[in-house]
């Protein structure tokens, strides 16, 4: 896997040491091991490179985006993603990841106590649940990956972020059509767009899309869990 990702890495300006990429490369051994017994990915493993890893890493190149000492929450984590190869790299922020499937949350307690992460801790939680209490505006990044569309994405995380906090939101090609349809659940949640960054994956669509966070969001949001999804804020 690694020597297919770090020419795609090196490309963008990202250079890692030899024990980063060693560490990748065994998680995704532990992804891969896993996922014979447990629906953690359906990424074929020759496409693990380009749709997991570099689509993970390559926001790095944009260093606005993850400053040193930044506290980090990945919601709806699922094997990992985008959040076990950021802190791979970023031994400097500290990840939190989120993720309301126990299946999922188990897998990665293994991965980090088998690759001693120092940095990361799994939490097994709803979004909607874990914003309402010790979470709730306390990190400077929120992620997410492929979760939900946008105007219910932003009900699951804004809630995380500190005043001046920042989304990132993985998204493809849809992802304009979404935002349209965003613009009162922005302003509901005191949050308003920032950057837009397409990562540099030849013959793929896919974005970043930064959310900052300029006023605290109101104690009634998230709503109850399930609620966001059914109803979202339009």
């Amino acid at each position: 896997m690694i020597e297919k990702l770090k020419p795609i890495l090196e490309k963008n300006g990202i250079i890692l040491d030899n024990s980063t990429y060693d560490k990748l490369e065994a998680f995704n051994d532990i992804l891969l091991e896993a996922n014979k017994k447990t629906d953690l990915t359906n990424i074929k493993p020759d496409d693990m490179h380009i749709m997991h890893y570099a689509d993970s890493i390559l926001p790095l190149a944009n260093k606005d985006l993850f400053l040193e000492g930044s506290s980090c929450i990945d919601v709806g984590t699922g094997a990992g993603f985008p959040g076990m190869p950021l802190a791979i790299v970023r031994s400097d922020i500290e990840f939190c990841l989120l993720d309301s499937l126990k299946k999922r949350c188990n897998f990665l307690q293994f991965a980090v106590q088998k690759l001693d992460i120092k940095n990361v801790k799994v939490i097994h939680m709803r979004a909607e649940d874990a914003a309402k209490g010790d979470f709730r505006e306390s990190f400077d990044i929120a992620l997410s990956r492929a979760l939900a569309p946008m105007n219910v994405l932003l009900e699951y995380i804004i809630p995380f972020l500190k005043l001046g906090g920042r989304a990132l939101c993985w998204k493809g090609p849809m992802l304009f059509d979404e935002l349209e349809q965003s613009v009162n659940a922005l302003e509901i949640l005191g949050a308003k767009l920032d950057d837009l960054y397409k990562i540099p994956i030849e013959g793929l669509e896919h974005y970043v899309q930064t959310i900052l966070k300029i006023k605290p969001t109101h104690s009634k949001y998230p709503r109850r869990a399930g609620i966001p999804n059914k109803k979202p804020l339009v």
